[in-house]
């Protein structure tokens, strides 16, 4: 009989934030796919459970992966944890995922929390549409790659940052987003949780004058929408559709300055 991988989403700072039913999975399984074992097993030791636990992260999880896989063929359960937060998401988790179930490994989540969800909805920015972009790569010319290719974006864009990364992607988003209002969200649910609203010059600013602290999450906003600027000629363009759709050449005229924003009388004489 085929095993089974439980997807465990973790606190990200208050270890109040486990649900009781994330507890009692971690207690149910054969075993346990840490991304860092040492951090894991201070959330055992909260919960008072021992469990046979392997690590499985970036640097290893191809050689782990199929080490996991085997053991779930064979019938074993397995809890898969990232170090906070839901794995999976901006995660080696990711690949062990797809895995199992190119394997026929059924796949069972069991949600917690998640930064990137939590920090939007505390930070007050739009949220009706955004874009999860992750850490961005520390090889400057990919990284700034990757900003160039969001400058027209207009989703809210959601980072997540090192401090001691910080002012050096703040300056990249400056040179290559131009001064987008920004949120600073740290410390998510733990004693000095924080939401800055600022943009990114005067993050900037804040920050190269003081040294940041805690892992951060930066909410940028979406680029606005850029206004058409028409013509004389285009606005006397559209009035005569207009007048081909049975508008009379007032009406027209009235419809086009609407549309463009000029003066409906230059309109009316253009016609003429």
């Amino acid at each position: 009989m085929i095993g089974k991988l439980y997807l465990v989403g973790t606190p990200i700072g208050n270890l109040g934030d486990l649900s009781p039913r994330a507890a009692d999975t971690l207690e149910k399984v054969d075993f346990i796919a840490a991304e860092d074992t040492r951090v894991t097993v201070k959330l055992l030791n909260h919960l008072g459970l021992k469990k046979p636990m392997l690590s499985y992260y970036e640097h290893n999880k191809k050689e782990r992966g199929g080490e996991i896989i085997e053991r779930l063929l064979s019938g074993q359960t397995c809890a898969l944890v990232t170090d906070a937060g839901m794995p999976a998401i901006s995660d080696p988790g990711e690949d062990m995922v797809k895995l199992a179930h190119e394997n026929g490994i059924p796949v069972e989540s069991v949600p917690g929390p998640s930064a990137v969800i939590t920090a939007l909805a505390i930070s007050g920015m739009p949220s009706g549409r955004f874009t999860f972009e992750g850490f961005l790569t520390m090889n400057k010319p990919g990284r700034r790659a990757h900003l160039a290719e969001l400058k027209t974006e207009k989703r809210t864009m959601i980072f997540y940052e090192a401090p001691h990364k910080l002012i050096a992607t703040l300056k990249d988003m400056l040179d290559f987003l131009g001064d987008r209002e920004i949120a600073l969200v740290r410390e998510l649910t733990k004693i000095h949780e924080e939401v800055i609203h600022t943009t990114l010059s005067g993050a900037l600013k804040t920050y190269s004058e003081k040294e940041p602290k805690g892992e951060f999450v930066i909410i940028v906003s979406g680029a606005k929408e850029t206004e058409k600027t028409y013509t004389l000629e285009e606005a006397i363009s559209l009035a005569r559709d207009f007048i081909e759709k049975g508008d009379s050449t007032s009406s027209a005229a009235k419809k086009a300055a609407e549309i463009t924003g000029l003066k409906k009388g230059d309109i009316y004489k253009g016609m003429l």
